[in-house]
């Protein structure tokens, strides 16, 4: 499996090469607004949990989001051709947990998810990934976080 990565690794670094306007991963693409007056409001205070979890509403806000802002880099319906990972696991390593521990284990993603999307990924200078925060606000990002459960892959 450690191979299997190292040679994705190489590839995406010989993308990169060739292909300069990947480096920057968001390009020249401005974020899009999301329309989220039809969700409950959430305060300035930013949650450690989605509180959408399941929501039907916050499903339909996220899809159409996702489609706007993240599609570009981690594929239609989050399946990621391999140079941004494939959101669709990103709750995977908690689907075989009991009940109190897959609990703990989803509210740890929540946050995980929550920084990436609000500060970015930046690794020895190169941005893999803008902050989208300032241009999306929290409803629209657990709307997001939202639609990837949706999509989620347990094995």
């Amino acid at each position: 499996m450690k191979q299997y990565r190292n040679v994705i690794f190489a590839c995406s670094l010989f993308a990169v090469a060739l292909c300069p306007s990947l480096a920057s991963a968001h390009g020249d693409v401005t974020p899009q607004p999301v329309d989220t007056k039809t969700l409950p409001a959430l305060g300035p205070e930013w949650l450690d949990e989605n509180p959408y979890s399941g929501q039907k509403e916050a499903t339909r806000i996220g899809t159409s989001a996702y489609a706007q802002n993240c599609a570009r880099c981690h594929g239609l319906q989050a399946q990621s051709g391999g140079i941004a990972p494939d959101l669709r696991l990103l709750d995977r390593d908690c689907t075989d947990l009991n009940d109190a521990k897959k609990q703990a284990c989803y509210k740890e993603t929540d946050k995980y998810f929550l920084v990436s999307i609000r500060h970015g990924k930046v690794r020895n200078g190169a941005v893999y990934m803008p902050p989208f925060e300032g241009f999306l606000n929290q409803e629209a990002m657990w709307a997001i976080k939202t639609y990837l459960e949706s999509l989620r892959v347990t094995q």
